[in-house]
């Protein structure tokens, strides 16, 4: 979704992931990514794998100092939440351009990865493990 102001031009994307979902607006700028108001070295606790997670679909194109990462993201954990950025992100980059589809997708950064956690079934301890079994 792509919504033009007097100012900038705003891509919109959505990205999930386990039970993480992230609100990410795609903005010209200098590179600087904010998540949940604060900067996004900071709010991922300064992890590197997460924010080259976060940076992958921007770097994918070469537009990592072209564009600013503003990101609303709720649920789950670091991980999954850094997972639904970098799908947002790239969502919004796709509406950026039609062009951009291609690598991305090549990259893997357009799929959502189905993965959860598995509930908890009746007369078990946890999804799968039973209670030890005794013959008598």
């Amino acid at each position: 979704m792509t919504i033009s102001s007097s100012k900038r031009v705003v891509y919109w994307g959505t990205g999930r992931r386990k039970t993480a979902v992230a609100r990410v607006r795609v903005v010209p700028g200098s590179g600087a990514i904010t998540i949940n108001g604060r900067p996004g070295d900071n709010y991922l606790n300064y992890n590197p794998s997460y924010l080259s997670a976060v940076k992958a679909p921007l770097e994918t194109l070469g537009l990592g100092k072209e564009y600013d990462l503003l990101v609303n993201v709720r649920g789950g954990g670091l991980t999954g939440q850094a997972d639904a950025i970098k799908q947002g992100a790239a969502r919004a980059l796709c509406d950026l351009s039609p062009d951009n589809r291609k690598p991305l997708k090549s990259e893997g950064h357009l799929s959502r990865d189905p993965r959860a956690k598995e509930r908890r079934k009746y007369g078990l301890k946890k999804a799968r493990k039973a209670p030890q079994f005794s013959k008598r």
